[in-house]
């Protein structure tokens, strides 16, 4: 009998699933929109109806499997309390106890836990990625805002109410900018994507560069993407985006190492896609911002799941998780 788990990564718009083997392959995946209308007892029937409609067509194809359970990612995700608290981006008010209504839904399901989606991709890493030989290790993912996930000796760090690990709201510019919490000077305000967007308009107007490609573009539109193409084709101000941001970057994982004196240090997300752009800044400013009991011990490297895959698979490896405890 081969063993599955369900995977799901709920987002502001999307809701995506996935059944994922043991080994962190996929064996179908699919999704429902994550609703507008708030009403959190239709979306989980929904959400139920999509699952069973899954697992219904993976045994047409793979009789002998028996799925084991169903891990969660969300944003504000509670892994103590099985709830999403005053998600943002999400349409549901106050408190939703996700895990309480998915079990109503699957009581048969061995292990059903939710936590927030850095977590899950901490979770991931170890179970099916680089860090399965680790036991002290910091997964940083870098997207819309910057999330991260603590394991320390084997185990994930929730704190004492589920919510540690915001390491992305480490202030690294005293009355900075502006982040998306509301504090100011955050790691998140100059490392996420919209981050990286604010740094390119900050060094367009500082330099008048009328020439840089990215000038062609609104706020709205620019991406990360496009930084990227134009700093592989040599423009000074996408250069420097990616140097500034690795700067800030590696001053704040610095302080992560300082505190918990980790074996590595993951990094996932979109940005990730410009390789030595990102990573070689962000490595020298790790280093230069280090005590020296720490200098070039500590690795600094990108996650082996897949970038297409990895929100699934990592909510998936939380079910593996919960079996062993």
């Amino acid at each position: 009998m081969k063993k599955v788990a369900v995977g799901v990564d709920i987002g502001g718009t999307n809701t995506a699933i996935g059944i994922v083997d043991e080994m962190g392959h996929v064996l179908s995946k699919g999704g429902i929109s994550t609703p507008s209308h708030g009403n959190v007892a239709v979306y989980i029937q929904d959400l139920s109806d999509a699952i069973n409609k899954m697992i219904t067509n993976v045994k047409l194809t793979n009789e002998d499997i028996e799925i084991v359970g169903i891990g969660v990612g969300a944003p504000n995700g509670n892994y103590y309390n099985g709830t999403i608290e005053f998600a943002p981006n999400l349409s549901f008010e106050g408190v939703v106890h996700v895990v309480k209504l998915l079990k109503e839904k699957f009581p048969e399901m061995d292990a059903i836990a939710l936590t927030n989606d850095a977590n899950a991709a901490a979770i991931g890493e170890m179970i099916y990625g680089g860090a399965k030989d680790m036991k002290n290790f910091v997964m940083y993912t870098l997207g819309t805002g910057v999330g991260s996930g603590v394991v320390v000796n084997g185990d994930l760090v929730y704190g004492h109410d589920g919510f540690a690990g915001e390491c992305g709201h480490t202030t690294l510019v005293p009355d900075g900018r502006l982040c998306g919490c509301g504090a100011k000077g955050h790691l998140e305000a100059y490392c996420s994507a919209p981050g990286m967007k604010r740094t390119a308009f900050e060094l367009l107007a500082k330099y008048n560069a009328t020439d840089s490609p990215l000038a062609n573009h609104t706020y709205n539109d620019l991406t990360s993407k496009m930084i990227y193409d134009a700093a592989v084709a040599g423009d000074k101000v996408a250069l420097e985006v990616f140097e500034l941001t690795g700067h800030h970057l590696g001053q704040g994982i610095a302080d992560t190492i300082h505190h918990l004196s980790p074996e590595a240090i993951f990094l996932f997300g979109g940005p990730l896609a410009a390789g030595d752009f990102i990573i070689k800044p962000t490595k020298a400013s790790m280093e230069a911002h280090l005590l020296p009991i720490f200098k070039n011990k500590i690795k600094l490297l990108p996650s082996n799941l897949d970038a297409g895959d990895a929100a699934i698979v990592g909510a998936s490896a939380l079910a593996w998780k919960e079996l062993d405890r």
